[in-house]
């Protein structure tokens, strides 16, 4: 759902709110630093430091089945109350395994459903024979991966970590697409990047969540603010003449995101499109929102 008007991000320069309406997922609360979530049966407390207002429903955060308490970095260590055993959330085709974890989050990013869901419309409206390539970059646990691949998308799925990939292949299990197109590559997004260039690949489709720092399976160092814009250079060279489109979502909250969006407009220029730019949040029953992360999205 669109709750300001979309425009682009070099013309006027309003931003988008995409309010996410996720299955499974309930965002029940938030105040005084902190959000209450609901992942199917498993009731959370975790840091949000953007929840700078009170809490709507006090009583509410007695039922939580686990807290979070850490620093307020997005990966930074903590300790959780309890540690409830692994549970699935059901997001369409895919069905998420979510587990707790050393740096609070679970394994599913649920305020990204509208980009999931645009990209599976994107993907279910191709006709022919040919299935189209989607590259999912800093794939993580795989959800937009899976939903696509149910879509009838082939995707190439990178993320750095084997544990997140291990992890994803779980999900793709117990989704029951295990027979669905999936390449599952651990590898150093850039460097995956700048190698399917001098190929001469082209997708359809192109997804990017990358972190604020991140380490390569080499050590490699990921910096957002200094490797965001070589990497969508060359994400530009893959972007194939008859794309669909380009979605990029950062965490990184010392940024704007008409910064990304003027960034991706850049980077794609000559191609012609729109490039719309925003932020992703969630809704709490209410209806206040909690932003959550910018994105940047470029369609033709």
């Amino acid at each position: 759902m669109e709750r300001i008007g979309a425009a682009t991000a070099g013309s006027s320069h309003a931003l988008t709110v995409l309010v996410a309406s996720p299955a499974g997922y309930r965002l029940i609360d938030s105040g005084d630093g902190q959000k209450l979530e609901q992942y199917g049966e498993i009731r959370l407390v975790r840091p949000e430091p953007q929840a700078m207002w009170r809490p709507t429903d006090p009583a509410a955060w007695e039922s939580a089945d686990a807290r979070f308490e850490g620093t307020d970095e997005d990966d930074g260590p903590g300790r959780w109350s309890a540690k409830p055993d692994d549970w699935t959330v059901d997001c369409g085709p895919a069905k998420m395994i979510c587990r707790i974890t050393s740096n609070r989050h679970v394994g599913l990013f649920p305020e990204q459903q509208p980009h999931w869901d645009a990209a599976r419309r994107a993907v279910e409206g191709v006709e022919g024979a040919e299935r189209p390539q989607i590259l999912n970059l800093f794939g993580y646990t795989g959800a937009a991966s899976l939903i696509l691949a149910a879509a009838g998308a082939e995707v190439t799925h990178v993320d750095a970590s084997k544990k997140a990939i291990a992890w994803a292949r779980e999900n793709q299990t117990a989704s029951g697409l295990d027979d669905h197109a999936i390449r599952w590559i651990c590898d150093d997004a850039s460097k995956f990047v700048a190698r399917e260039v001098r190929r001469g690949r082209r997708y359809q489709g192109i997804l990017l969540d990358p972190p604020k720092f991140g380490r390569g399976p080499k050590n490699e160092v990921w910096n957002l603010f200094e490797d965001l814009p070589p990497i969508l250079s060359d994400i530009a060279e893959l972007v194939a003449d008859d794309a669909l489109f380009v979605i990029l979502t950062a965490y990184a909250i010392r940024a704007s995101a008409l910064s990304f969006g003027r960034l991706l407009e850049e980077s794609l220029a000559g191609k012609g499109g729109t490039v719309t730019a925003g932020e992703l949040a969630l809704e709490e029953a209410s209806g206040r929102l909690l932003p959550t992360s910018m994105f940047a999205t470029w369609r033709p």
